[in-house]
């Protein structure tokens, strides 16, 4: 039996007839582990336009032994939920044989527009069969995926009790619709990859890339707000220094600037892609980004076409900081940290700051991990920090 207190039980996702291993998945604090059991997990993280893995030994704190990424074709996993469960299953399988990652002891993690994160307070309540009907009541208010759909669970933060024996919990719970989740058990399943946990990417994301207690951030009670860009969609994560209270997945991703670049200069996908790896933000003439106008005289079309697509993305994090900011209990926010490999453009930290009027900083996806020098050396860790948080234990 899961302990609901510790861990989120998603073995109920498959009927148990054809269920043959057990998947559960931590919800916990984006904080790392105390333990020192050693243990050696494979983090995944399937995106729209590639497959990246770690592989971490924890074992009191965490050591990254290996990265691996590898294209996927368009149209098998659209904005996180898989379309071709097949050929899925075959990338999955050739991409772990290609890197030799182990296929046992693999989290995997979720990001879809159908997950919900929320934090609230239960008062006076001891049992902890009362508890959890409390917890599933509630969660028809705090989220907004139908129940009769959803897989619920919940982890308690903090418990207080005050001078006249009364129990004050406070509740982080989390809900996913059942049958995106299905898919991807049955995508592993035919890779023979077996289950050690499903995550949520954006408390992987956390842990990867958030501070350590000792951060400024929360000595000054300020939210701590972390961003991975993603192709063809972006996770967005608010933590309070200790647990995610808040997380979305916005509908915009690097391919976006691909598709306004192969419009508006109209040239093929292809090349699109080409101009956007070459582009800079830095400034607003070639002498201020260092370019040399001989080589590719498209380029100053190229950065405002850029600019005009991140404004998009600005508007949907100023609406979602300000979502976050107007429920009870919410923090000041001083940064913005931002991952994912879009976010290597040069400048675009400082277009996005000026955008949103949020200091804007580039993450470091090896901030939490020990790492070899030829890990650290490579040029693509902005776009592992999710599958790095993967590894880790939580």
């Amino acid at each position: 039996m899961v302990d609901l207190k510790k861990e989120i039980k998603l073995s109920d996702l498959v009927p148990r007839r054809r269920q043959k291993q057990s998947v559960t998945k931590t919800l916990a604090s984006p904080g790392r582990s105390k333990r020192s059991a050693r243990r050696e997990l494979v983090g995944l993280k399937v995106g729209g336009s590639q497959l990246a893995a770690s592989r971490v030994v924890n074992n009191g704190s965490a050591s990254l032994v290996q990265v691996a990424r590898r294209p996927l074709d368009r149209g098998i996993v659209v904005g996180g939920e898989v379309r071709d469960v097949q050929a899925l299953a075959h990338a999955l399988d050739s991409f772990f044989t290609e890197h030799n990652l182990p296929r046992r002891g693999v989290r995997l993690g979720l990001a879809t527009r159908g997950i919900g994160v929320r934090a609230f307070d239960i008062d006076g309540i001891a049992d902890e069969r009362q508890l959890e009907n409390a917890i599933r009541f509630r969660a028809h208010e705090a989220v907004s995926i139908p129940i009769e759909e959803a897989v619920l669970d919940y982890h308690v933060v903090s418990q207080t009790v005050d001078e006249h024996g009364n129990v004050s919990r406070r509740i982080l719970l989390a809900a996913a619709y059942r049958e995106p989740i299905e898919r991807y058990v049955e995508v592993c399943r035919a890779a023979k990859i077996e289950l050690a946990g499903i995550d949520l990417e954006a408390f992987a994301l956390l842990r990867a890339i958030g501070p350590d207690a000792s951060d400024p951030a929360k000595e000054a009670a300020s939210a701590v707000v972390a961003v991975s860009l993603g192709h063809d969609r972006s996770t967005l994560a608010i933590s309070d220094g200790a647990v995610c209270e808040f997380t979305r997945v916005l509908e915009w991703g690097g391919g976006m600037l691909e598709s306004a670049i192969a419009v508006e200069l109209k040239v093929a996908a292809d090349e699109a892609t080409e101009l956007k790896l070459g582009v800079s933000l830095v400034g607003d003439t070639y002498e201020d980004s260092g370019e040399d106008p001989a080589e590719d005289p498209r380029q100053p079309a190229v950065r405002e076409t850029v600019k005009g697509e991140l404004q998009k993305l600005a508007r949907e994090l100023i609406a979602s900081l300000q979502f976050y900011q107007s429920q009870p209990g919410s923090r000041a926010i001083s940064h913005i940290l931002v991952s994912g490999g879009t976010s290597l453009i040069p400048g675009l930290p400082e277009e996005l700051e000026q955008l949103t009027r949020v200091d804007v900083r580039r993450a470091d996806s090896l901030a939490h991990v020990q790492a070899a020098d030829d890990v650290r050396s490579r040029d693509d860790l902005a776009s592992l920090a999710v599958a790095i948080g993967l590894g880790m234990e939580a």
